[in-house]
């Protein structure tokens, strides 16, 4: 199987070529350590784009039904996850998506960039919806920075439902760092706080319009 090192360098031209990325904010992404990237979701190519304009390798989860797909349509979608740096995890109830964290928290305790949607799939209407709790989670158990994210215009090079990609300009955001202290109190209510301020600062990054609530996981996004 072909190595991330050796695919991430030839899909970045492509990427460039397809989708004429605008990027800010590189400078805020550490360029050592742990660290969170925490991004709204709009559309299924925002944990490829992210990791291939970011300064540095980004490892998002990947559904394992990606991995094991047949035929061509397969093979190219394998080859595309691994050169992100994509690590494969079923999808399920609790006990999955608490394992799901455990595999990020292992990608961060050894140094490196973990990449995750708060909003747990993609927004159909394009608002900015409600985070859920795991990515606090994860910066109170590891002390990872989180660098909000915004993606901007991935919605309309492919919406929901369509099986391929259309050439256009997107823009990626990178915010400013923000750290978490150990809780002193409620552990609960520490990843709640932590949790809103992130998305706040998605929000602020991205410009969407804020839902009430929470997104509809969706077994396919």
């Amino acid at each position: 199987m072909l190595l991330p090192h050796v695919v991430r360098p030839a899909l970045v031209p492509v990427c460039r070529l397809a989708f004429r990325p605008v990027v800010e904010g590189r400078d805020n992404v550490p360029r050592r350590g742990a660290v969170i990237l925490a991004a709204n979701h709009l559309s299924f190519i925002d944990s490829f784009l992210i990791p291939l304009v970011a300064p540095r390798p980004v490892a998002f989860l990947a559904k394992q039904e990606y991995f094991t797909r047949p035929g061509p349509v397969g093979r190219l979608t394998r080859t595309i996850l691994t050169g992100v740096d994509a690590i494969a995890v079923p999808r399920g109830a609790h006990r999955a998506a608490q394992a799901a964290l455990e595999t990020a928290r292992t990608v961060l305790d050894q140094g490196r960039a973990f990449g995750i949607h708060p909003e747990g799939s993609r927004s159909r209407d394009g608002r900015l919806y409600r985070g859920r709790t795991g990515v606090a989670w994860l910066a109170l158990a590891t002390g990872a920075p989180v660098v909000p994210v915004a993606v901007i215009g991935t919605d309309k090079v492919q919406p929901v439902g369509a099986r391929m990609p259309r050439p256009r300009r997107v823009t990626v955001r990178f915010g400013t760092p923000l750290c978490f202290p150990p809780p002193t109190g409620s552990a609960g209510r520490a990843r709640r706080d932590a949790t809103d301020r992130i998305m706040a600062a998605i929000g602020d990054l991205s410009g969407q319009e804020r839902a009430d609530g929470y997104n509809p996981l969706s077994t396919t996004a």
